[in-house]
C-alpha cells in the first residue's frame, strides 16, 4: 500500500493532501498518545471511496485493520550467504550468519512489547537490532554512557521486557532488575515469517532532554523504511556500496543510517569502532565507498588533510562523503574539498522526523545547505505565528515544518507533548531555523530555541556568524549566543577558541571580520575565549552550557 503513495519518488495524483483525521497512538495495548493529525498524506483512489484511505500514522496496524507485512532487510533472505554484511573492527559476519544469528535470537525474544538493547558500537547490538525488527518487537537502545538517573527514567517510561547485550560487557545497577539475555553471534535459527505492519514501532528512541527528562520518540517500522529508500533515490545507494563510520549505535545516524541501511540496501558496513582520520583512509583504501560522520570527524579531516597526502587519495577515491547530526562549517567543507577534490553532501534530520532533505549524488553540493526534500516529505518555513512565508528568497528566516511518511508516531506516554507538536493540519514542528532558496535548498541557520537572535530588529542565525567566524585565521572552534540587551533586544555574543591561545583575536577585530562579511548588524558585541566548547557524544556544541 505504501507503493500507492509515490510514483517516481513524489507524491501520486491522487493524493489528497487536505484529508486529515485524529486517531490514538497504541503501544503496548495502551493509549499512549493521541495525534493532532494524521502525519502524512492519505490517499483516495477514483471509485474506491473510504476503502482507499490510507490508514493513520498515529494509528495502530491492529487497529486499523490494514496489515502491509514485509521485512525491513529483504537481503537477510535473498542475497547470497556469503556476501559481507558487517565489520566490526576484525571481527565479521556475512548475511547468511547475520540471518542465522538474527533468526536465533529472534525466537528468543519473540513475542516481547519492547526489548532494551546495550548499544555498544559492536557487532552484538547490530544483531541485536536486527533481530528484534525481524520478531516484530520495538528495540530501544541505550547509550552505555548514560547515568543511572536517566537509565531508570527510560527503563520506568518504556518498561521492555529483556536487555540485549554482549556476553560479558557489564552492566549497571539500573538495569538488574531486566532479564538479560546475551548475544551469540555464533548462534544459529531459521529467520521467522514476517509479521509487523508499515505502523508497528521498530524503534523507541530517546530524545536529550534539554527541559526534563528524555522523552521516547516511537519509530514506526513504516518511518525507517521510507527514510533509507528517499536516502537510497538521493544518494544512488546500492547493494554495492560500503559504508564506512565510527558513529555510536544509540542515534538515529549510525543505527538507523548507518547499520540499518546498507542492511536493507544488500550493502555492507565497516564500524571503525573509534574514529580516526587514519582508519577511515585504510577502510577507503580497502574498498570502502561511502563515509559517514558529524562535523567534529570532518574538522579533524580538515585538519589532518595538509599533513597527509594519503589522505586525500584515498577520501578523493570515495564515492560518497555525507555530514549530519550538526551543520558542517563552510570553512571545513571548503578545506576538504580543495585537497580532495569531494565535496561533502549534508543532510538534515532528527529523531521523530529521521531524514527530510538531502543534497542530492547527482545535485549541487552548495557548502553550507542541507539540500532538498527528500521523495515523499513536505517542507515548509513559517512566521512566529505560524503563517507560511510568502516567498522563498535565500534569505527570510523561518521554522521548518515538515509531514510526511517519515515521521515518528508520538512521544511514548506523554499524549499532550505529542499534541503539541503538531500544527492541526499535521505538520511537525521541528524548531529549528532556516532560509530556503527559491530553487528548494534549505539552509539551517539554528534552533529556535537557543539560534534565532533578534538584535535591532533583525531576525539572525547563528550559525552563518559562526560560520564568517571560522573564516577568521585566528580562530578554531566559534559558538554564537545571544544574550538580553536594553537597547537591542538581544546582543550578539560569540565564544571562540582561538588557533593560538597565547595570541587571541580580539573583540574588534572579530566584530569587523563578521561585519566585512556579512553586515554591521551581525557583528559579535561581546566575545569570550575558551580553551574548548562544550560538545554531546555527536559533537554538537551544548549552547545552554555557554554562560558567562
Amino acid at each position: 500500500m505504501g507503493e500507492d503513495l509515490l510514483t517516481n519518488g513524489a507524491l501520486a495524483p491522487d493524493v489528497d493532501r487536505e484529508r486529515f483525521f485524529r486517531q490514538p497512538m497504541v503501544y503496548g495495548g495502551s493509549v499512549v498518545a493521541v495525534v493532532p493529525a494524521v502525519v502524512w498524506p492519505v490517499t483516495v483512489a477514483p471509485g474506491r471511496g473510504e476503502a482507499g484511505v490510507r490508514p493513520s500514522a498515529a494509528l495502530s496496524s491492529e487497529q486499523s485493520g490494514v496489515r502491509h507485512v514485509s521485512s525491513l532487510f529483504p537481503a537477510l533472505r535473498g542475497a547470497p550467504a556469503g556476501r559481507a554484511a558487517l565489520r566490526f573492527g576484525d571481527r565479521a559476519l556475512t548475511y547468511g550468519s547475520l540471518a542465522s544469528a538474527a533468526g536465533a535470537l529472534a525466537a528468543r525474544i519473540g513475542g516481547a512489547g519492547a526489548v532494551a538493547v546495550w548499544a555498544t558500537p559492536s557487532l552484538e547490538t547490530a544483531v541485536a537490532v536486527t533481530a528484534a525488527l525481524e520478531a516484530g518487537v520495538a528495540a530501544v537502545p541505550l547509550n552505555p554512557r548514560s547515568g543511572e538517573k536517566e537509565l531508570g527514567h527510560i527503563l520506568a517510561d518504556c518498561a521492555p521486557d529483556a536487555v540485549l547485550a554482549a556476553p560479558g560487557d557489564e552492566l549497571p545497577d539500573a538495569l538488574a532488575g531486566l532479564a538479560r539475555v546475551d548475544v551469540d553471534v555464533r548462534d544459529g535459527g531459521p529467520l521467522p515469517a514476517p509479521r509487523s505492519a508499515d505502523e508497528d514501532p521498530a524503534l523507541i528512541v530517546y530524545t536529550s532532554g534539554t527541559t526534563g527528562p528524555p522523552k521516547g520518540a516511537v519509530i514506526p517500522r513504516r518511518a525507517v523504511a521510507h527514510t533509507l529508500d528517499a536516502l537510497a533515490d538521493a544518494w544512488r545507494w546500492t547493494g554495492d556500496d560500503v559504508l564506512v563510520h565510527g558513529l555510536p549505535l544509540f542515534h538515529v545516524h549510525g543505527l538507523v543510517l548507518g547499520v540499518l541501511g546498507p542492511l536493507r540496501r544488500g550493502g555492507s558496513v565497516r564500524h571503525l569502532g573509534r574514529f580516526s582520520p587514519e582508519g577511515v583512509a585504510r577502510a577507503l583504501d580497502e574498498g570502502a565507498t561511502m563515509l559517514f560522520g558529524v562535523p567534529t570527524m570532518y574538522h579533524r579531516i580538515a585538519q589532518a588533510l595538509p599533513a597527509d597526502p594519503g589522505l586525500a587519495r584515498s577520501l578523493g577515491g570515495a564515492r560518497l562523503l555525507v555530514s549530519g547530526s550538526a551543520a558542517l562549517p563552510v570553512h571545513d567543507h571548503e578545506r576538504i574539498t580543495a585537497a580532495t577534490g569531494r565535496r561533502v553532501v549534508e543532510r538534515y534530520g532528527m529523531t521523530e522526523t529521521l531524514m527530510n532533505t538531502s543534497v542530492r549524488a547527482d545535485g549541487e553540493p552548495r557548502a553550507g545547505t542541507v539540500g532538498v526534500p527528500l521523495p515523499g516529505v513536505e517542507l515548509r518555513l513559517v512566521e512566529e505565528d505560524g503563517t507560511p512565508l510568502a516567498a522563498y528568497d535565500g534569505e527570510s528566516v523561518g521554522e521548518i515544518q515538515v509531514r510526511g511518511p517519515n515521521l515518528f508516531t508520538g512521544y511514548l506516554n506523554l499524549p499532550d507533548a505529542t499534541r503539541a507538536a503538531f500544527t492541526p493540519d499535521g505538520w511537525f514542528r521541528t524548531g529549528d531555523m532556516a532560509v530556503r532558496d527559491p530553487d528548494g535548498y534549505v539552509r539551517i541557520v539554528g534552533r529556535k530555541a537557543t539560534d534565532l537572535i533578534k538584535s535591532g530588529g533583525y531576525k539572525i542565525g547563528a550559525g552563518e556568524i559562526e560560520n564568517a567566524l571560522l573564516e577568521h585565521p585566528g580562530v578554531r572552534e566559534a559558538a554564537v549566543t545571544g544574550e538580553p540587551d536594553a537597547d537591542l533586544g538581544e546582543r550578539i555574543v560569540a565564544w571562540v577558541v582561538p588557533a593560538d591561545p597565547q595570541a587571541p583575536p580580539s573583540a574588534e577585530e572579530l566584530a569587523d571580520h563578521v561585519a566585512a562579511r556579512l553586515a554591521p548588524h551581525k557583528r559579535p558585541r561581546r566575545v569570550h575565549h575558551l580553551d574548548a566548547l562544550p560538545r554531546n557524544d555527536m559533537g554538537k556544541i551544548m549552547k545552554r552550557a555557554l554562560t558567562a
